[in-house]
């Protein structure tokens, strides 16, 4: 399963906003041993960004410790609004 949270970060927090993800995503990498990324929409709107952090190949219930560990880095404090997690899975072809 792939997990993709997107969420907006107002752009004058960007660079703060970028160490705290920086650090959430080498402690998950470290601790799970996984190759998550970071993304953003190239455009910007009414001075925010969009962001999508990138988790591929997590194991079940691994949202909860994704967003217990944004939290604890400050990561969640800098969002605006909620934090958009959505999961997807391979597809399979039966024959």
């Amino acid at each position: 399963m792939d997990i993709y949270v997107y969420y907006s970060i107002r752009t004058d927090d960007a660079a703060l906003a970028r160490q705290r993800v920086d650090t959430l995503q080498q402690r998950l990498n470290a601790g799970y041993d996984i190759r998550s990324q970071l993304r953003r929409r190239p455009e910007e709107k009414n001075g925010l960004q969009t962001w999508m952090e990138i988790y591929p190949a997590v194991p079940a219930g691994f949202e909860d410790v994704i967003e217990r560990a944004a939290a604890e880095e400050g990561v969640t404090a800098l969002a605006q609004g909620h934090r958009h997690v959505e999961q997807f899975v391979e597809v399979t072809v039966c024959a």
